[in-house]
């Protein structure tokens, strides 16, 4: 069965997208843990990040960097911080969230209640830097 990752992808599944290329996409966090949470995934659904082949790992590095590049001009902070968890979703991502501080990359934080023009807003201003 797909993961829900794979269903958003297909277009099953509404998403708030920011980037896509030919292997890699990216969309905003539904529970984010700041304003501007992005996951970054494979289009191939691996479950864990590091059964990625050596050239699926480094595109999606690579793609997740430029995401994170958009997101820092796009989302007022003083980093972008980068967790791989793999717990939760079968289907290898990349946390991407705007930081203030260290504790707001703890998973354990309250999640963010966005409206969804908030988060069509999000998504615009990021894709908007890419």
């Amino acid at each position: 069965m797909a993961s829900i990752f794979s269903r958003i992808i297909a277009g099953e599944i509404p998403c708030y997208k920011v980037a896509e290329d030919e292997h890699n996409f990216a969309f905003l966090d539904i529970n984010p843990l700041k304003e501007g949470h992005v996951l970054c995934i494979p289009k191939h659904e691996v479950d864990y990040i590091f059964d990625l082949t050596d050239e699926e790992y480094t595109s999606l590095t690579l793609f997740a960097k430029r995401v994170a590049r958009a997101l820092k001009a796009a989302v007022p902070c003083q980093r972008v911080g980068v967790a791989v968890l793999g717990m939760e979703v079968p289907h290898a991502h990349i946390h991407l969230v705007p930081l203030d501080k260290e504790t707001d990359l703890l998973f354990t934080n309250p999640k963010q209640q966005l409206t969804p023009e908030q988060f069509a807003g999000i998504a615009a201003r990021i894709a908007a830097q890419l």
